[in-house]
């Protein structure tokens, strides 16, 4: 699994050129592509780089990849991320590393958003292999998870008597949708009307480019 991992994050980078801004994903698929941004930079590419989530920024920094804010570097040219799920849409369940919130404010300043995934993560609907993960915010997150099940889900708090606490200090809920999420775009709106939710690991229209590591090798798939 990790040689196909390892496969689809280097065909990635590929893609990453000398002077560019790069948003820097978390997870076991992105720590590949992070590793082989640091080779660049070892080999004098001057890279800037945006990461999402504490873990990737330990990385980065003992790669000496050069590190700043979005506000210091505004759009990035180019992300490379991991995903729990992609459909034929190209749409994406993230989160399940517990940093939903910051890649998608990275992703949404992004020019060109890559994902790079192996084949065990295509699905035909979103919420048929994974749960949806929901970051909350703490006050009152009980009463913010009976109203996400209003929705039709089982509501699972992470880590449950000791929660997983994310990089900004929330909670992470996981939505279990028994027959998977007939309508992601409608189930995003009714989830970002509850007061308490922080964001969804829905990633909508995104992706760009998707890129798949199977034992038959590597393919692209790029949004129409």
């Amino acid at each position: 699994m990790n040689d196909k991992k390892r496969l689809a994050a280097e065909k990635a980078v590929e893609l990453v050129q000398d002077g560019m801004k790069v948003g820097l994903g978390t997870g076991s698929t992105a720590y590949f592509a992070i590793e082989a941004i640091g080779r660049l930079v070892k080999g004098g590419y001057n890279i800037l780089a945006v990461p999402t989530s504490i873990g990737s920024e330990k990385q980065a920094r003992e790669l000496n990849i050069p590190l700043v804010t979005l506000e210091e570097t505004g759009t990035l040219d180019l992300t490379i991320d991991g995903a729990d799920e992609v459909d034929g849409d190209l749409d994406l369940i993230k989160g399940m590393g517990g940093a939903l919130l910051r890649e998608k404010i990275v992703a949404y300043s992004t020019r060109q958003q890559v994902i790079v995934v192996d084949d065990s993560k295509l699905v035909r609907d979103l919420g048929t292999k994974v749960p949806l993960p929901v970051e909350v915010v703490r006050f009152s997150h009980g009463r913010t998870s009976m109203y996400m099940e209003e929705l039709g889900c089982r509501a699972e708090l992470r880590g449950g008597n000791v929660p997983f606490v994310t990089d900004n200090g929330n909670y992470i809920y996981h939505l279990h949708f028994e027959r998977g999420i007939r309508d992601p775009y409608e189930l995003q709106k009714r989830l970002k009307e509850i007061p308490g939710v922080v964001e969804t690991g829905l990633f909508l229209r995104m992706a760009k480019k998707v890129i798949v590591a199977s034992e038959e090798g590597i393919r692209v798939m790029e949004r129409v």
